[in-house]
């Protein structure tokens, strides 16, 4: 049950991570690399400032603006410097590997200070006891606090985003994702709007580094690798699961809906005796399949389609 909890917890985590690539890969269909990037640079300021005795919500505060900065800077050099997306992405994210290292001073730095998450693993204690039962299994106290926090923070960030996407500036957004020409007939700048999203993408990659961080109590600069790779099958699984629809609330609510269900699968595989060594792999498969499987079942329809009606 405490494995349970875990996977939900993290997926919970992934989610905010699964939005921060939705608004790059579906907003504006770039498929940003500066998240493999970006994603530990959250988790390297927030861990490092907490070292130095920085309250958490600071800590975390400035994990989010180092990312939307990696952000920005990608969306700078694409629109100032012409450079292909991603390539200026792989750039950005392949110097933010050195910047992680100088600001956590090492590869690997682990947290010993109060965490977002420490108040409600001591309040959940404290009401509970160290363990309660759950479904007839005991399960630690903390982990529903746990459990709670990241509930409540993804959940807030996906209205917040729900809410940010239909302002006129989310509308402008999403506009020059779709109609890039349009908007600039109209008079708005297309290159500024470009660099606002990728910085708010990163600003999101950034904020669930820092949450998972804080949720494992070390920050370390392989911890990016492939996150791109779980924000895109967690998005395509989201797609996926709410259909081709066009409310911003639905798509959103899909993007977290497939996040947690991408880490209860992989929970799942592992569980079966799937070995660890093999998880990029099944990850690959994963979104292979996310990708191509709608388009297969709509094929599969058509021709059963064509097939009654000439049969009739």
């Amino acid at each position: 049950m405490s494995l349970l909890f875990a996977t939900l917890a993290v997926g919970l985590v992934f989610a905010i991570l699964a939005l921060g690539v939705y608004l790059s890969f579906r907003v504006y269909q770039i498929p940003d690399m500066t998240a493999d990037g970006s994603f530990p640079l959250g988790a390297a300021i927030t861990a490092r400032l907490l070292k130095d005795g920085a309250d958490p919500i600071s800590a975390t505060a400035a994990g989010i603006a180092g990312g939307a900065l990696a952000g920005a800077i990608t969306g700078f050099i694409h629109v100032r410097f012409k450079v292909n997306a991603i390539l200026a992405g792989i750039l950005v994210m392949t110097a933010l590997y050195s910047v992680n290292l100088r600001v956590m001073g090492a590869s690997n730095l682990p947290i010993t200070a109060t965490t977002l998450f420490s108040p409600l693993e001591d309040a959940a204690c404290r009401f509970f006891g160290e363990e309660t039962e759950i479904l007839g299994r005991s399960v630690p106290s903390g982990d529903l606090g746990l459990l709670f926090g990241c509930v409540t923070l993804a959940g807030l960030t996906a209205c917040v985003l729900i809410f940010f996407l239909k302002t006129e500036l989310g509308a402008a957004m999403r506009a020059t994702g779709d109609n890039a020409r349009m908007l600039r007939a109209l008079g708005t700048s297309t290159d500024r709007m470009l660099v606002v999203g990728l910085a708010l993408s990163n600003a999101l990659v950034a904020f669930a580094g820092s949450l998972f961080a804080q949720m494992q109590t070390f920050a370390d600069a392989q911890m990016g690798i492939g996150v791109i790779v779980l924000g895109l099958a967690s998005v395509i699984l989201g797609q996926t699961l709410v259909g081709p629809v066009r409310s911003i609330g639905l798509v959103v609510i899909g993007a977290l809906m497939g996040a947690v269900l991408f880490r209860l699968l992989v929970a799942i595989a592992i569980r079966m005796g799937l070995d660890a060594n093999d998880l990029k792999l099944v990850t690959a498969v994963v979104v292979l399949a996310a990708i191509v499987a709608p388009g297969w079942i709509k094929n599969l329809g058509t021709r059963r389609g064509r097939g009654a009606h000439a049969a009739a």
